[in-house]
């Protein structure tokens, strides 16, 4: 009888200990996002924080703005952060989403070389220094990746009335942080977001040329994927880092978050 009970009790402590880890591994969410909350740093800062105060894990996939809310429609993620507020919209629209949130917003910048061959710097719009780009058919590298920054780019380009095209125009189908080494080393002119800007270190003779452009005005939103579509989508968790993102607590981190004594996001939430 005693070895049938320690058996019992062996056996209970070893599913105890296999159960353990298999609840903690549950408690974590999928956030797809754009490459420039990762590459900014900014989830490196925000995220502790969030996993201090609930225990929940964030993980996060890093792509442009359009393949992110693809994987959202997939159900292959819980939560979705990105740029681009209209595909966001339609996002929300088409049941893919529920209840879009501002969260923060920074800016666009176009930076190029500092030779400046379109002779754009110091300008303030936005428009106007990519009709000199494509006049001079000066050297350009575009995202092309679908992201929220190559759609503002595309914009930009469709108001300037331009269909850019040709050698001076590459499209590298990258990241903003690999676009902006190729920029670097071709050299090459750029739209980036400020925040990935400010914390990129390999400018070379990169400079910022053209900024406060009303245009260039960069809107972050979160959405919880659906999951009335996906049911396996962990909405309460996932509500719950929306939740913090758009609290007090969730949007003083957002704003403390500086790198070269600069801020890089500035909190918006419940203010459009």
């Amino acid at each position: 009888m005693r070895m049938v009970t320690r058996a019992f009790v062996a056996a209970a402590w070893i599913a105890a200990a296999w159960a353990a880890p298999a609840g903690a591994q549950e408690k974590f969410i999928t956030v797809a996002s754009t490459t420039s909350t990762e590459q900014s740093g900014l989830f490196g800062h925000i995220l502790p924080l969030f996993q201090d105060k609930t225990g929940i894990e964030v993980r996060v996939v890093a792509q442009g703005t359009g393949q992110a809310l693809d994987t959202g429609r997939r159900g292959d993620a819980d939560v979705v952060f990105v740029h681009a507020k209209t595909a966001e919209e339609k996002f929300v629209a088409d049941g893919d989403g529920v209840d879009r949130r501002d969260v923060m917003y920074n800016d666009f910048v176009i930076v190029g070389p500092a030779a400046d061959p379109a002779g754009i710097a110091g300008g303030k719009d936005a428009v106007t220094a990519l009709k000199a780009i494509a006049d001079k058919e000066a050297t350009f590298a575009s995202r092309g990746d679908n992201s929220g920054t190559h759609k503002a780019e595309l914009n930009l380009w469709q108001a300037a009335e331009v269909k850019p095209a040709g050698s001076w125009y590459r499209e590298l189908g990258t990241g903003m942080g690999p676009t902006l080494n190729t920029a670097a080393e071709m050299p090459a002119y750029t739209l980036t977001d400020r925040g990935t800007w400010i914390s990129f270190e390999n400018r070379r003779d990169l400079k910022v040329l053209v900024e406060d452009d009303p245009r260039l005005f960069n809107q972050y939103g979160v959405i919880l994927v659906n999951p009335q579509k996906h049911p396996h989508v962990k909405a309460e968790q996932g509500q719950a880092f929306i939740d913090w993102l758009v609290s007090e607590e969730g949007q003083q981190a957002i704003g403390s978050y500086k790198l070269r004594d600069q801020q890089l996001f500035f909190p918006n939430a419940g203010r459009s």
